[in-house]
């Protein structure tokens, strides 16, 4: 065997082992030596056993201090302290063993203050200067200097992101920090695994690493949550990998580098579903999705496509919305039998000959305004795309047999006090109701804000703080319910392949966050410090806007499912012709534009409902039983 491979095969730890017991071993006889040239200058005596005790002693010490979890490479502060701690302990040791086995005969006490001096000199001399060397080193075939980083968790994804980063001259993996016992000490693609995550701060500076890398992609939003902390406290840039749902669904590669996005922070853990289901209700099947260019309708498609429906139309008032998820589909699924439509879901006319022409059997309705403060002020425009165009589609899937009728709804629906969560009660109650007189199923899913939508705080927040502020916040203590796009979607597909016809799901959507919190993590994730590099401003609540969201209203008395994250909101009937009449004299009062009589109309649907903007008409009609705790 050559003597290349030799040393291959020898443990580097083994060989830091031998190192140091032949400098223990030198340092003893340094010693002796200096103190019988010093003081006696007679010839040094050693008794047959003193040496292997020494070494003996010495190195138990040195073991059982965690001198070898460091490693010579990142040799610093802490290293010589675990060598002078071990020095004068391992001095201890020997003096007490040696008094057992010859009472010290031949050991003069001075050698035992030399000892130790020696001893830390020999130690840490060669691990300094050993740092000095590779950091001062230059490569001469390096085209351009390379950043340091320091890898964060030292699983199958670390591994091969370290690998990855080896091909690329712009990094240099310096080493890696992770919570499993069985990694301590161990080497990775030849960079070692230096602690626990927690040290995360500390070993950062003493490998005087320049950028941090998160490679987790497993991690559950709370360890996300720890170790994005932890690295916060280092005062690093800090990337991260892509989690591995995201991964598989295609929405990213694996070990791609990006940002720590405020998804990673306030998403949830995955959802699991029963997709045996949701294949049974849209695969081989024709599927409209009103709405599909939005945030949430986009990614309805997606889902829908890679669920293997059978033929899919989408439709969108936005031109440019549609041809970005049309261009997308298209590229993404060439076998799907797809269609796009630009058209209005209030325009009766195009409702009808898409019906006609596509005879859909399974509609996700998902167009709506949305906007909150906007249609405070905008009860016809608000009315008519969210109520009448909901009520369009609906006839019309009556009309054409369709099978099932997913309603989009939201949690401003419950107790509503902007005009945005009048009329999407009012669409509530048209579609829960409509299911008693048709053979279609009519369902509703409702849930709270889903993470950087259109028109959503987050890419405000994120706008304003590429421009330096300030962050406006309404209100200090104002909270709301968040979700991710593609899980408030996968909980949509699974609220429908659960629904009979008439319920409304709400889905949970785990404990609420005060946007405040949410705005302070968002600037320090872009490496800013809230209230100082960027301020955050309050500007008061804005009209219909609430401190808190619900997701029930209390008379709904919502059960459990089958699925532990959807809830069922028990029915609350109301009187159909009365239902009826009033929609068909808000329609005639939205083609006419009197707001005046159209308010009417929708005080009468919704009793409890206060405006913020002018009194409450008089003489209102209560339609329905136990809306307002009052027959």
């Amino acid at each position: 065997m050559s003597l290349r491979k030799l040393i291959g095969v020898i443990h580097p730890r083994m060989a830091v082992v031998v190192h140091d017991l032949l400098m223990a071993a030198l340092a003893w006889w340094v010693a002796k030596a200096l103190r019988y040239a010093l003081v006696d200058n007679a010839a040094i005596s050693f008794h047959t056993l003193e040496f292997p005790l020494v070494l003996l002693v010495q190195g138990a010490v040195l073991s059982w201090t965690g001198l070898y979890k460091g490693v010579w490479r990142f040799a610093s502060l802490p290293d010589l302290w675990n060598i002078l701690r071990a020095a004068v302990l391992g001095t201890l040791a020997i003096a007490a063993v040696l008094i057992l086995y010859n009472r010290l005969d031949d050991v003069p006490r001075s050698v035992l203050l030399l000892y130790p001096a020696v001893l830390c000199v020999l130690l840490g001399m060669p691990r300094l200067t050993y740092r000095f060397w590779k950091d001062s080193r230059v490569d001469l075939f390096q085209a351009k200097p390379t950043q340091r980083v320091l890898i964060v968790g030292a699983d199958r994804a670390g591994e091969a992101l370290s690998r990855d980063l080896h091909r690329d001259n712009g990094y240099t993996v310096v080493g890696f920090v992770d919570d499993k016992e069985s990694l301590r000490g161990a080497s990775i693609n030849g960079r070692p695994v230096l602690g626990r995550l927690e040290q995360i701060p500390e070993l950062a500076r003493e490998v005087a690493a320049q950028m941090l890398l998160i490679a987790m992609p497993g991690a559950s939003t709370q360890e996300m949550r720890r170790v994005v902390e932890l690295c916060d406290l280092s005062g690093l840039p800090y990337r991260t990998v892509p989690k591995l749902e995201d991964v598989v669904s295609g929405r990213a590669h694996f070990n791609e580098i990006k940002e720590v996005a405020i998804e990673d922070l306030l998403g949830r853990d995955t959802v699991e579903l029963d997709w045996t289901a949701i294949r049974v209700t849209l695969t081989g099947r024709r599927v409209l999705i009103t709405g599909g260019g939005g945030s949430i309708g986009s990614e309805l498609c997606r889902q829908v496509a890679r669920l293997g429906a059978q033929a899919l139309c989408v439709v969108d008032h936005s031109e440019y919305n549609l041809y970005r998820i049309s261009q997308e589909l298209r590229a993404e699924y060439p076998e799907l039998i797809y269609e796009s439509i630009l058209a209005d879901c209030g325009d009766p006319a195009a409702m009808r000959k898409l019906f006609a022409e596509y005879q859909p059997q399974v509609v996700f309705h998902a167009a709506a305004y949305k906007h909150v403060p906007m249609l405070q002020g905008q009860l016809r425009a608000a009315f008519r795309n969210n109520v009448l165009a909901t009520r369009t589609v609906a006839e019309l899937a009556d009309r054409h047999k369709v099978e099932c009728f997913v309603l989009i709804s939201t949690d401003k629906a419950v107790n509503p006090t902007s005009v945005m969560g009048a009329c999407k009660r009012v669409a509530e109650i048209w579609c829960q109701n409509f299911n008693e007189h048709s053979d279609t199923h009519f369902i509703t899913v409702r849930f709270g804000n889903v993470l950087d939508s259109a028109g959503s705080v987050v890419p405000l927040f994120r706008q304003q703080i590429r421009n330096g502020g300030p962050v406006t916040i309404t209100h200090p203590e104002i909270s709301r319910y968040f979700m991710t796009i593609p899980e408030a979607c996968q909980l949509i597909l699974q609220a429908a392949a659960l629904g009979k016809g008439g319920e409304i799901f709400a889905l949970d959507m785990g404990e609420p966050v005060k946007i405040r919190d949410l705005a302070e993590q968002m600037i320090r994730l872009a490496g800013r410090k809230p209230n100082t590099e960027i301020p955050i401003v309050y500007t008061g609540l804005r009209a219909g806007e609430k401190l808190f969201e619900e997701l029930f209203h209390p008379l709904e008395n919502y059960i459990e499912t089958t699925h532990a994250k959807i809830f069922l909101a028990q029915y609350r009937p109301v009187k159909w012709d009365l239902l009826y009449t009033q929609m068909t004299k808000a329609a005639e009062a939205v083609v006419a534009y009197d707001e005046d009589a159209l308010r009417y109309c929708v005080s009468n649907l919704l009793p409890t409902f206060r405006w913020s903007d002018s009194a409450q008409p008089d003489n209102v009609v209560s339609l329905r039983r136990n809306e307002s705790g009052e027959k």
